[in-house]
């Protein structure tokens, strides 16, 4: 079917068909949702190269990843993140553009990509306290969304984060309320906006309780499984050891496992272990029991929304700067237990 035939269904102009399909703000939301609706049910495509031409869009997503963060291509957490905004592309007759650039050709090949013309916009990943991108997508015209917040960022931007602090002040109070006062922190490397707020979140739940905090109890790396055990065997070999630990990932996490069976301890009876981020698609935390318990919030949710809003801002450029903050649910799993007797 082509748009003419699906704007002769609907007993509409083809113009008024191809603007609701688009985005244009002058399309009333009642119609929208009726041409949306028919162009599914007909199994309707829009002709991307001619709306390119009608609208002078590129129709496609920017997606920059500086080489030093390559690894964020094989991390199943931005695997999924990228599947969920892929949806939503697919579903507008939008393409991604993925770029590997070297760290400090990064703004250079912002500002090319808005020159030439190759994207409509871009999803801003990783972001950092004080982040420069913010201000340089600002300067340079470019629609944008972030996936996270970067403190100290004066500048209105639209964003779309979870509730970091909060998720770890629950994961670090549940911890409390089982007896455990030796709590680890096994964090992701904290010039990143999250890691900040998730140490946060865990520094306010010990301040509550009256714990002072031990630096000796605390690790900021890349979330590895490799940095995930070295940080479990250093505390664990503490004579005050840790009794359970809060993990930035799944994957650090099962290096802090690693490091649990390595003393011949056993998870959630002689120490405890809460991960984030435990629902992603090719690493199930368990199948009707969950293995971890966790503070859950889906990734390939949140790269559809993220792309949602984003395609949202590009169809209508003079609308005010969007945040949507989600709030991660505590899963009760099998590594958690109360605090043994020492």
């Amino acid at each position: 079917m082509n748009l003419k035939e699906l704007a002769q269904k609907l007993g509409l102009s083809p113009t008024t068909v191809s603007r609701a399909l688009n985005g244009y703000p002058e399309v009333n939301e009642a119609t929208r949702e009726r041409v949306m609706a028919a162009a599914k049910r007909h199994n309707y495509r829009p002709n991307t190269r001619a709306i390119r031409l009608a609208t002078g869009r590129a129709m496609a997503v920017g997606h920059v990843i500086p080489i030093a963060t390559r690894h964020e291509i094989v991390n199943p957490v931005f695997a999924d993140f990228i599947a969920g905004a892929g949806e939503a592309y697919s579903r507008a007759g939008y393409d991604m553009v993925l770029s590997v650039v070297p760290d400090e050709d990064e703004e250079r090949s912002y500002r090319e990509l808005k020159s030439r013309g190759t994207v409509d916009g871009i999803i801003v990943h990783a972001p950092r306290l004080q982040d420069p991108r913010i201000p340089l997508l600002h300067d340079i015209g470019f629609p944008f969304v972030v996936h996270g917040r970067a403190t100290g960022t004066t500048l209105p931007y639209s964003w779309l984060d979870v509730n970091n602090r909060r998720a770890f002040q629950r994961a670090t109070e549940f911890l409390l309320d089982l007896g455990h006062t030796r709590i680890g922190l096994v964090n992701g490397l904290e010039f990143m906006d999250f890691a900040v707020r998730r140490r946060t979140g865990y520094l306010d739940a010990l301040a509550t309780r009256g714990i002072l905090p031990d630096p000796a109890l605390m690790a900021s790396d890349e979330m590895t499984e490799t940095s995930g055990f070295r940080a479990a065997s250093r505390m664990l070999a503490m004579a005050d050891a840790p009794t359970a630990f809060v993990v930035s990932s799944m994957i650090s996490a099962m290096g802090v496992r690693r490091a649990i069976d390595d003393r011949g301890l056993k998870i959630g009876r002689d120490v405890s272990i809460i991960i984030h981020d435990d629902e992603l698609s090719y690493m199930r935390n368990g199948d009707d029991v969950p293995i971890y318990t966790a503070t859950r919030s889906s990734v390939r949710d949140a790269g559809r929304q993220a792309a949602e809003m984003l395609l949202d801002i590009i169809a209508n450029p003079d609308s005010a700067p969007q945040q949507r903050l989600l709030e991660a649910e505590l899963i009760i799993g099998q590594s958690t237990g109360p605090a043994p007797k020492r």
